[in-house]
């Protein structure tokens, strides 16, 4: 018979095998989606009528006008990142109130900063992941004033949606800023 810590270690272990397949996945579908909008870009011929009157071909033009990933998006993003590892890995129970509010303290300043250097980009993304915080500072506020199973599963289930905001903002801005390797979890 299995010990329950046996049991909880093989649970973790199944959780994070999980978070990395799906981290994967994500990873996967951004990356052909950026090929796929390489691809449509161009038009796959060059006439005389496109070659513009410098010389250069529309390859060159494109690779020239592409502007190369902002230094301090692609630090902000990375710090964005962290940020929500650190909050996604904390153990949700009546015991990590403070934890949890500086975690997501961490994560609020982390997007604010991010929402500052992305310069209006990702919207969509940023507005999802403010609300899903927003959610989790709420349940975590209710788990703080009535500790109990229900104000512990309300907070879990804020975390998954800032999981997957945060995410969903990650994989929008991967393409531009690619993580340097997976994460572990």
């Amino acid at each position: 018979m299995r010990s329950d810590a046996a049991r909880v270690a093989s649970r973790d272990m199944k959780r994070r095998i999980a978070n990395g397949a799906a981290r994967w996945k994500l990873a996967i579908i951004a990356c052909g989606l950026a090929l796929l909008a390489a691809g449509c870009g161009s038009s796959g011929s060059t006439s005389s009528a496109s070659t513009p009157a410098s010389g250069t071909t529309p390859s060159a033009t494109a690779s020239a006008s592409a502007a190369s990933p902002d230094a301090d998006l692609c630090a902000s993003a990375a710090a964005l990142r962290t940020s929500l590892d650190n909050l996604r890995d904390v153990r949700v129970g009546t015991g990590v109130v403070s934890q949890l509010t500086a975690d997501l303290g961490n994560v609020r300043t982390a997007l604010a900063t991010f929402v500052s250097d992305a310069h209006g980009q990702w919207q969509a993304q940023t507005s999802a992941l403010s609300s899903a915080l927003s959610n989790l500072r709420t349940s975590v506020s209710d788990l703080a004033a009535q500790p109990g199973a229900s104000t512990v599963s309300g907070v879990v289930i804020a975390v998954r949606g800032v999981t997957t905001a945060g995410q969903n903002l990650l994989a929008a801005v991967n393409p531009s800023c690619p993580s340097p390797s997976p994460s572990s979890t």
